[in-house]
C-alpha cells in the first residue's frame, strides 16, 4: 500500500457492500464494475463496507466477487483484513484516503478523485453515503442527497411523481407507530389493519406489502386476503418499519433506464419484464438467483416507446436526478402507464436490465461505466 498514486490518472474508489439487505448484490455489482474500468485510463480503490459499517480495504480481485453456486458474496470474504479500516476524512480540502489497523501506523492510500458507490438501499442508496461525499468534497457518480432520499422511499417519491404530474398507482402508507399502537381490546396495530381493509375494500385483493425504503424485492409479499397480511407486514417491517401497501396493477411491466449526457439526460430503449412462472412475482430469486431475464426492447409500438421514454425522463427530471436512473412502469389494459418507482442506483451487473437495456441503446457497458464516472467528475459537490 504506497502513499503516492502510480500516475496522474483519475483515482476512482469503488465502494460497495453496506449495511443493508442488499449487501451481497451490492458485492456482485462492484465485481462487474471493477471489471469494466478501464485501467489504462484510471487508478482503482475498491473499498468494502461491512454488513457491521467498517469501511475495508478489499482485494481487487472481481472474480471473487460473484454469485457462485447460489452462495451470495460478502464484504468480509473479500477484506485484507479482520480489524482494518479504510478512513475517508471528512475534509474538503485534503481528498486523501488512509487506511489503519490496530497497533500500527496509519498508512496514506493516497488521494481519490471520484467515488463510484454501488451499494444499494439504507445506508449508501439513500442520500446517507451521498452526504458523508459532500461534507469530504469528493465527486461521486449519480444522484445527489435530495435525490438519492427521494428515490429509496417510494412514499415521498410516490408523492414527488403525483405533484408533477406523473401516474402513479394507488397505495396506503403504514407508519411505524400505527402498527405498534394497539387498539381497544389490545390488538396490536388495529388501527393500521383496518386502514389496509378499508384500502383493499376500494381497490380489491390481492395487495402488494413491501418495505417502503428497501430494494432488490427484499420484503415483498403478495397478499391475497386478510389472514396473509400479518405476516407479510412483518416479513417487511424486517426491512423497514415504515411499510408500503400498494393494489394490483394488472398489466405488463416495463421498464427503461436514463442515462445522464452532456447535453441532458436521455432514455434507452425500453424492456419489459415477462410474467415468472416459477414465482409469484418478480422477486429477489427471480433476479439474482435464477436469472429470470426481460425482453430487450419491449415489444411495445413507437408511440410506446416514446411514451415511456417521455415518462422516464420526466421522472429523472422531477426527483432532480444526475447520472442515472432505472425507471419501472406498469402498462395498463387501457393503454396507459403508471409509473411505479425510480431506482437512482439501480442493478448494475451485465446481466442486470439497465445495462442490457443501454447496451441495446448502442451504449456498451464498459462504456456505460466510463460515461458515469466522466459525468461524476465534470459535477462539482454542494449546491448545484
Amino acid at each position: 500500500m504506497s502513499s503516492e498514486t502510480s500516475s496522474q490518472k483519475p483515482r476512482v474508489a469503488v465502494v460497495f457492500g453496506g449495511r443493508s439487505s442488499e449487501h451481497a448484490i451490492s458485492v456482485v455489482t462492484a465485481g462487474a464494475v471493477l471489471s469494466a474500468i478501464d485501467r489504462e485510463k484510471y487508478d482503482v480503490l475498491p473499498i468494502g463496507i461491512t454488513t457491521d459499517g467498517r469501511w475495508a480495504l478489499t482485494a481487487d480481485e472481481p472474480e471473487r466477487m460473484a454469485i457462485t453456486d447460489r452462495k451470495l458474496p460478502s464484504v468480509a470474504e473479500l477484506a485484507e483484513s479482520a480489524d482494518g479500516a479504510v478512513v475517508l476524512p471528512v475534509d474538503p480540502t485534503s481528498r486523501e484516503v488512509v487506511y489503519s489497523e490496530p497497533g500500527q501506523v496509519p498508512k496514506a492510500l493516497g488521494d481519490v478523485d471520484v467515488v463510484f458507490p454501488v451499494l444499494h438501499g439504507p445506508y449508501g442508496e439513500d442520500g446517507t453515503l451521498q452526504g458523508l461525499l459532500e461534507l469530504s468534497g469528493v465527486p461521486y457518480v449519480g444522484s445527489g442527497v435530495l435525490s438519492s432520499a427521494v428515490g429509496q422511499d417510494k412514499d415521498y417519491m410516490k408523492r414527488v411523481f403525483a405533484s408533477f404530474g406523473l401516474p402513479v398507482g394507488p397505495y396506503e402508507v403504514i407508519r411505524p407507530r400505527e402498527w405498534e399502537q394497539t387498539g381497544p381490546n389490545g390488538e396490536k396495530g388495529a388501527a393500521a389493519r383496518k386502514k389496509i381493509v378499508d384500502f383493499a375494500g376500494e381497490h380489491g385483493w390481492p395487495l402488494f406489502v413491501k418495505p417502503a425504503r428497501a430494494g432488490s424485492s427484499m420484503g415483498i409479499s403478495k397478499v391475497d386476503d386478510l389472514a396473509g397480511l400479518d405476516e407479510a407486514i412483518e416479513e417487511a417491517r424486517r426491512h423497514d418499519p415504515k411499510i408500503l401497501v400498494e393494489s394490483l396493477l394488472s398489466g405488463r411491466e416495463i421498464e427503461c433506464g436514463v442515462l445522464e449526457f452532456e447535453d441532458g439526460p436521455r432514455a434507452s430503449v425500453p424492456a419489459e419484464i415477462p410474467p415468472v412462472t416459477a414465482h409469484d412475482f418478480y422477486d429477489f430469486e427471480a433476479k439474482y438467483i435464477d436469472s429470470a431475464t426481460g425482453l430487450v426492447p419491449a415489444p411495445l409500438t413507437e408511440e410506446q416507446t416514446a411514451r415511456v421514454q417521455e415518462l422516464a425522463v420526466e421522472a429523472f427530471e422531477a426527483a432532480s436526478c444526475e447520472g442515472l436512473v432505472r425507471a419501472d412502469f406498469f402498462l395498463q389494459d387501457n393503454g396507459e402507464f403508471v409509473i411505479n418507482e425510480i431506482n437512482t442506483l439501480p442493478g448494475f451487473t451485465p446481466i442486470s436490465m439497465y445495462p442490457r437495456m443501454w447496451q441495446e441503446s448502442g451504449v456498451s457497458y464498459a462504456e456505460l461505466v466510463d460515461r458515469l464516472i466522466q459525468a461524476a467528475l465534470r459535477r462539482s459537490t454542494g449546491l448545484r
